[in-house]
């Protein structure tokens, strides 16, 4: 499991104990101006790192050689992500928000030159290599648009599965791969993984869509390689149909790297970035170097960067039989012995990977200068610099600014993202409820309210606002699961601080406005929705009460399933329910529209069986608009 050095766990315990008290006397901690570095960029000629500091608002201007910041440009709204003209002349940047811009600011003067409004939480910036166009992702809006320089107008959009969070594209221009960061249909079906789509650029359409390995989510990072053969896509494993019993060799999740080769557009395997007995957890910014013979993944959990022999890993994947024929010489010492083996063995990168400890925390962002590799790090404010052509690899660590303690709100920010305080770094809170608090999409069979009985993971998002917590309601509170989760989920005991970080970071959470908002008010198919869900015919508001939306009780709804034991569950809040599909305590809906027909039928979860279908779509366009 990653240590930390002895200075950095006393310090950290003494912010601990600083904090644990200033929450038992009831003091307000004040916001501290932290700079969460979420993207970084280097200039053509290397000599200068972009940096987008997402908590601060602003561009930060990284001198390479000075190894210090030499300008601050405030931004619109939170930055999440970079590109560079191929001549380093402009920077566009995305700047998140319900009315997302993107802001262009010329490199020589530091100054915005121009914004230009795009969607819902823009993210990825692709700039297609004929420096003609942009791609943008509209995260919540689940599509991917495309902009002319030039003009700065809107060119076409692309509809994707669900959150597209990454992206790049291909050498030539013509393809452009985006990662989906979870998946998009039922938790209870077979196989639930989150997919990879291809947009034809020439085309301006959807070519396909690779769906990877059963468990596959939280998509972090992709990238295609220079020579334009492989694509590289970060991502988690989850284990989510077994019970979770322990941590040992990835039994609840591993971290992976999926590849894909650009001329089949279609997955070649995907490999463990896991050690035997050393989760590397929350994998996430990826980067090729220049020769695609290195891959660089940096691991936000853990806190680590992993170099791989990329060449030689190709090479390993290449000769893998699909099949072991009749006479074949079986290996018995390898775990793969066919390609089918290789997502589920923790020794495949064994002699063509290193881990390298950054001594920073939330590696979120790669970039590289030659063989330079930084990484910036999202809790320690700060950069991570590692030169590959030293004997021995060490991270020399680079402040963007002047340090500043973590209050109470950043360190529990900080917790629920950190895999050092999970046996052997398999997972973080983060892992099963992404970084934001939220949903992964799956289902799992934790152990609090029995075996064999698997439920889809709930957002956290106002849980400590509506009691009891869980869909069955075995934790009386939202407390008290924050702390059975770090005993029996990470495996660990912590100090009383950690879970009261949490706790205070966590009733922080606001909900986002709704994507199916117009102008930020009810659209006029939902103000019908509205009247419906208020109408005591229907009865939504009798256990939905506006407010909250939710009465704090449990019902039998009707939606027993085959491996409940019981037929009561939670009344969950409504809010936000717009990001946190599929629905149902066991994740058996896609869409609202199938809670209130297919999983409705005899009108127990509301009566709703009367209503013609335009009603039925109001009704979904009010809740999906909360």
């Amino acid at each position: 499991m990653t240590t930390m050095f002895p200075y950095q766990s006393i310090k950290r315990l003494f912010n601990g104990l600083c904090l644990l008290g200033a929450a038992m006397l009831g003091l307000k901690v004040s916001a501290a101006p932290y700079l969460s570095p979420t993207a970084l960029v280097a200039s053509p000629d290397g000599k200068t790192l972009y940096v987008a500091a997402h908590t601060a608002g602003q561009l930060l201007v990284f001198d390479t050689a000075r190894k210090e910041v030499v300008r601050r440009v405030s931004l619109p709204a939170a930055p999440t992500g970079l590109a560079i003209s191929r001549d380093g002349t402009e920077l566009y940047v995305t700047c998140a928000a319900p009315a997302g811009t993107l802001a262009v600011i010329g490199t020589a003067s530091g100054k915005i030159t121009q914004t230009i409004p795009v969607g819902y939480y823009p993210m990825s910036p692709v700039l297609n290599p004929d420096g003609a166009t942009v791609y943008i992702s509209h995260r919540f809006q689940n599509e991917v648009a495309a902009y002319a320089l030039k003009t700065r107008r809107l060119l076409f959009k692309v509809s994707t599965p669900r959150e597209p969070f990454a992206m790049d594209i291909t050498p030539d221009g013509r393809w452009l791969y985006v990662a989906n960061h979870l998946p998009d249909g039922r938790a209870d079906a077979e196989v639930v993984a989150a997919k990879v789509s291809i947009i034809d650029t020439a085309a301006r359409q959807v070519a396909g869509e690779v769906t990877l390995p059963n468990g596959s989510g939280l998509l972090c990072g992709l990238r295609v390689s220079p020579n334009g053969r492989w694509v590289a896509v970060t991502h988690s494993l989850a284990r989510y149909h077994l019970p979770t019993t322990q941590l040992e060799r990835g039994w609840m999740n591993t971290s992976a790297i999926t590849l894909l080769d650009t001329s089949t557009r279609q997955a070649i395997n995907t490999v463990l970035v896991d050690s035997v007995d050393s989760g590397a957890a929350n994998p996430y910014a990826v980067a090729w170097s220049q020769d695609s013979a290195t891959l660089y993944v940096t691991h936000a959990g853990t806190h680590e960067l992993s170099v791989i022999d990329a060449a030689g890993l190709l090479k390993k994947l290449a000769a893998m039989p699909t099949s072991l024929t009749n006479g074949q010489t079986i290996d018995y010492t390898a775990a793969s012995r066919v390609a089918a083996d290789v997502p589920n063995d923790l020794s495949f990168l064994v002699g063509l990977r290193t881990r390298v400890k950054l001594n920073s925390y939330g590696p979120r962002s790669l970039a590289l200068v030659g063989r330079m590799v930084y990484t910036g790090n999202y809790f320690s404010d700060n950069l991570s610099v590692v030169d590959t052509t030293a004997p021995v690899w060490r991270a020399e660590s680079l402040p963007l600014g002047p340090e500043q303690p973590m209050d109470i709100l950043r360190q529990g920010e900080f917790y629920f993202n950190d895999a050092t305080i999970c046996f052997q770094g398999w997972q973080t809170c983060a892992s099963c409820h992404s970084f934001d608090a939220r949903v992964d999409g799956l289902n799992w069979d934790l152990l609090n309210d029995g075996i064999g009985n698997p439920k889809n993971s709930k957002s956290l998002l106002l849980s400590h606002r509506t009691p009891p917590a869980m869909s069955m309601g075995v934790r009386d509170t939202a407390e008290t699961a924050v702390r059975a989760g770090i005993r029996h989920i990470l495996f660990t005991v912590q100090p009383e601080s950690v879970p009261i970080a949490m706790d205070e970071w966590l009733k922080t959470l606001r909900p986002m406005p709704s994507p199916f908002l117009e102008n930020g008010k009810l659209s006029k198919a939902a103000e019908r929705g509205r009247k419906l869900f208020l109408n005591s015919q229907v009865g939504c508001a009798q256990c939905h009460p506006p407010g909250l939306y939710t009465d704090l009780k449990h019902y039998d709804v009707g939606t027993q399933g085959p491996l409940d034991r019981n037929a009561e569950f939670d009344t969950p809040t409504l809010i936000e329910l717009w990001r946190t599909g599929p629905y149902l305590h066991d994740g058996s809906a896609r869409t609202i529209q199938e809670v209130l027909t297919t999983k409705n039928r005899q009108d127990r979860h509301g009566k709703t069986s009367h209503l013609t279908p335009q009603q039925l779509e109001d009704l979904t366009a009010f809740i999906l608009s909360l």
